[in-house]
């Protein structure tokens, strides 16, 4: 999955970049497999929906699941960020959001980067996003919509509310941009929401403004975001930092697998 130097001029100009289809069948059914194990354990990592048993959000399953290991080390994952970003990266946080079928929530318009800044002091957006489809998006299904360019303007929503929506993590909610700011920017920018098969693979910026609509679908929608951050760009804290399925605390660089991931698991396993 070699990306060509316009595909890099694209991202840095729009905020984003997808990739159609980048994993094959097998590696998209083996990812599902390892979700549906990590949502069997139980602990913080795991966000319920709200007024419900059905998980919204899991956390760091790449500490529990194999699979997730040797995905943000794959070549085809980690060396386009690298070429994104700088040489030097480490995973600062791992999720997968997962849209139930039939009224899986939203998730508010936003920017990661200003949770990031306000909860963990991350000096800057030295990240990249790497979203992963677990499942086949379309406009049913509760797709991301990005603002293109959005990123280029720096952070628009400064602060945060003073009501917590979830006691486990940051959500988007809680840094939501006003009406006034949304309109305003999409005035300027317009709308884009990436669909495509399982597989399909999209990096975006910590800085672009996005947000999704509920599942109205029957059938799931569950994204798996790694987000890599710059070794020499790292957290500090003033008091208690936030646990560790939320902010990773191995910042060593990763180092590219010469294979696969599935090939790497399949050939341990041998």
């Amino acid at each position: 999955m070699p990306v060509s130097q316009e595909q890099i001029a694209r991202y840095h100009e729009d905020g984003f970049l997808v990739l159609d289809a980048a994993l094959d069948a097998a590696e998209v059914a083996s990812l599902r497999e390892a979700f549906e194990r990590d949502c069997e354990v139980p602990g913080p990592q795991l966000v319920p929906e709200e007024g419900s048993d059905r998980v919204r959000a899991v956390y760091a399953s790449h500490h529990r699941q194999a699979e997730y290991a040797g995905l943000i080390r794959d070549p085809r994952v980690l060396g386009t960020a690298r070429r994104l970003l700088s040489d030097d990266l480490y995973i600062y946080q791992f999720k997968i959001n997962a849209k139930p079928p039939l009224g899986g929530e939203k998730w508010s318009w936003h920017q990661d980067f200003a949770a990031w800044r306000i909860a963990d002091n991350l000096p800057a957006p030295l990240q990249v996003n790497v979203a992963v489809f677990l499942d086949d998006v379309d406009e049913f299904n509760g797709p991301v919509i990005f603002l293109p360019g959005s990123h280029r303007s720096g952070l628009v929503q400064q602060g945060r509310k003073a009501v917590a929506k979830s006691e486990q993590h940051l959500d988007p909610e809680d840094i939501a941009l006003t009406n006034d700011q949304l309109t305003e920017l999409v005035t300027r920018r317009g709308m884009v929401s990436p669909k495509g098969p399982a597989g399909s693979v999209v990096f975006f910026s910590p800085e672009i403004v996005h947000g999704s609509g509920p599942n109205m679908s029957p059938f799931a929608r569950r994204l798996l975001i790694m987000t890599y951050n710059d070794c020499a760009n790292l957290p500090s804290w003033s008091g208690e930092p936030r646990p560790d399925h939320l902010v990773c605390r191995d910042t060593e660089p990763l180092r590219v697998l010469d294979t696969t991931f599935l090939d790497a698991l399949q050939g341990a396993a041998a």
